[in-house]
């Protein structure tokens, strides 16, 4: 099915209604009883799903990594000044200005074939995408490098896929419900948590990741929020149990609010 989000290539997503604009079409088709169930990429979910919705399974996460695309530069390190890199994330853009301020970030949309032609016709020097997307595609080897987690916190949910179905429709949950991948359900929780608490959009560049750690407490969730050119930028690690994955993610987003997010997000507003 092809939705508003992949329809509208002209404007920035945060200028258009966000992400959500990339279920939308699917959930009227469950509504209607035209599809059983929807497969989401997770961070496109709307941290709240809209009344009569449920999300039945998470999967196995794939790469979380931001991948670096260039046919030239092996790194953005190796970029020189004033290099245009293609992105459709402020997430994106927000972090990376903060180490690499000689680059141009550039807005990028489309679907992963039409980003990369772009890129391939010289309209960017780089561009930035999930690795997770370029994987599932068989695409693995336009990865030119990933991005380290600590250099760029991925959004919530980045390279986990969501199973919506209706809530009342128990006997599709109940068949869906044995392809949910405990580990990366518990890490989406605690980050979509953080999300949920700070608001976070399209339009407020906010990264948040959890994943498993040895020591007593070994769910560590790391998240960020910034200011749209990154001048501004606070960022939280904490440590919590498995069985309380989002009381981890309330205490994060707390801890972000105190150290200036909730500054940031005002700004913003």
């Amino acid at each position: 099915m092809t939705t508003r989000g992949d329809q509208i290539l002209d404007k920035p997503l945060a200028k258009i209604g966000g992400k959500g604009l990339f279920i939308k079409e699917l959930e009227t088709a469950l509504q209607d009883g035209r599809a059983h169930l929807a497969v989401h990429s997770l961070k496109d979910v709307p941290m709240v799903l809209p009344k009569g919705f449920a999300l039945a399974a998470i999967l196995p996460r794939e790469d979380p990594r931001d991948a670096f695309v260039s046919n030239r530069f092996k790194t953005l390190a190796e970029l020189p000044s004033g290099a245009v890199v293609g992105t459709s994330s402020l997430r994106r853009a927000a972090v990376l200005k903060r180490k690499f301020p000689t680059l141009n970030f550039a807005p990028l949309r489309g679907n992963v074939n039409t980003r990369l032609r772009k890129l391939d016709e010289g309209e960017y020097d780089a561009i930035i995408l999930a690795a997770a997307g370029l994987i599932r595609l068989g695409m693995s080897s336009r990865i030119t490098s990933c991005i380290a987690i600590e250099d760029s916190i991925p959004a919530p949910g980045q390279a986990a896929l969501g199973i919506e179905v209706m809530a009342d429709d128990d006997d599709t949950a109940d068949i869906v419900a044995e392809l949910d991948h405990a580990p990366t359900a518990i890490c989406c929780a605690a980050e979509r948590m953080v999300s949920r608490l700070l608001g976070g959009s399209c339009e407020l560049p906010l990264g948040a990741f959890a994943d498993f750690v040895e020591g007593e407490k070994p769910l560590r969730l790391r998240a960020f929020v910034a200011n749209v050119d990154g001048s501004q930028y606070v960022e939280v690690e904490a440590f919590g149990t498995p069985d309380a994955p989002e009381s981890l993610g309330e205490a994060v987003a707390e801890s972000l609010k105190s150290m200036g997010a909730a500054a940031i997000i005002k700004s913003l507003q």
